[in-house]
């Protein structure tokens, strides 16, 4: 009998349902015109991808538990070698307000070549914006004290005013980094409303990134070459001063036969030969550190190349405004059978 009251009732509920045809026709069309409203003034924007593969260093033996682990999705970081920034970092890295701070000065350009400027002039002045909005932008405006923009330069990185504040605010919300554990494949991405924007800041953020991690890869190799390089320069110059030394006491007594100026003549040849080995030393370990410099400098193998995206990534219009629908059958379905709902819930008691 339970089963045959529960039958009675949804065949009621499918009954009372196809007889509000007109209500819910009504609410379909009210409903349709409402999400028209809200979801097509929003601008639209578009998404760059450019995938790299980096050059990561691999202690021996160490690798078959760190891709044993990568595999189910961990990384346990055995088998890489002590580098502070790993890639597992470079998401945090692109968040900061540093390597936001170089991202700025970049000359970006619209697809209708009206707007050329920085990325920094292109966030602040030149967005699209909701109408919907408006009210709530005017009245907020109404309580913000209305400062003039400083340049780009005169930015402090480490004190930000307001509207800085915002801007590299909206750069850390368009841009994203993520990592593949397995492949350690790294996925670089912006967003933005153009799609020559979009394109041309995802290839200076690879491109940023690539300095910045190839700056802080090489950054020791490269102050121990300048440190071997001064050296270098410095033991040339004594040991020209020796050379000088002897050849000029040597032309100066060349007829001599005293023993002091043979000793003498000794003395500034065995000086010079020393200065000349310190030399010699020296330039051997500055082109080792040279040498260095190129070991130590990162590769990175663009898997995909930065493309100007052909079709927007968002607003979903027509996802959002069949959401809606549904959402309102399901609301209007309910208000129409209320009163089953409720004879029902209070017989069960």
């Amino acid at each position: 009998m339970s089963n045959k009251n529960k039958t009675i009732d949804i065949v009621t509920i499918a009954r009372r349902i196809g007889n509000k045809k007109k209500l819910f026709l009504k609410v379909s069309i009210i409903t349709f015109i409402l999400s028209c409203v809200i979801i097509l003034p929003v601008p639209r924007y578009y998404v760059c991808e450019v995938e790299l593969a980096p050059e990561i260093g691999v202690a021996e033996g160490g690798s078959s538990l760190s891709d044993l682990a990568s595999t189910f999705g961990l990384n346990i970081g055995s088998g890489i070698t002590g580098d502070a920034i790993s890639p597992d970092l470079y998401p945090e890295l692109l968040k900061s307000n540093d390597f936001i701070y170089n991202l700025i000065t970049c000359p970006i350009k619209t697809t209708d070549g009206k707007v050329s400027t920085t990325y920094y002039d292109y966030l602040l002045k030149h967005q699209k914006k909701n109408p919907l909005t408006a009210p709530i932008r005017w009245i907020g405006g109404l309580f913000q004290k209305k400062k003039e923009s400083k340049p780009i330069k005169a930015i402090n990185k480490f004190n930000l005013t307001e509207e800085e504040s915002n801007i590299f605010g909206k750069i850390k919300d368009h841009i994203s980094c993520q990592i593949d554990l397995k492949t350690r494949k790294i996925t670089l991405s912006v967003e933005d409303q153009d799609p020559l924007v979009s394109a041309t800041m995802a290839e200076q953020l690879r491109r940023k990134l690539q300095e910045f991690i190839t700056r802080y890869r090489t950054s020791k190799s490269l102050r121990d070459l300048e440190y071997y390089t001064k050296l270098s320069r410095q033991a040339k110059a004594e040991y020209e001063k020796a050379r000088q030394r002897y050849s000029s006491f040597s032309d100066a007594n060349m007829d001599a036969i005293l023993v002091s100026y043979n000793s003498k003549k000794d003395d500034l040849e065995n000086e010079m030969q020393l200065k000349y080995n310190a030399y010699t030393a020296l330039n051997t370990q500055m082109q080792t550190a040279r040498a260095k410099v190129q070991e130590t400098t990162p590769a990175f193998t663009t898997i995909k190349e930065a493309s100007v995206p052909l079709l927007p990534a968002g607003p979903k219009r027509m996802a959002f405004v069949a959401a809606m629908l549904i959402l309102s059958w399901i609301v209007t379905a309910f208000y129409s059978c209320r009163d089953l709902f409720v004879n029902s819930f209070l017989h069960e008691e």
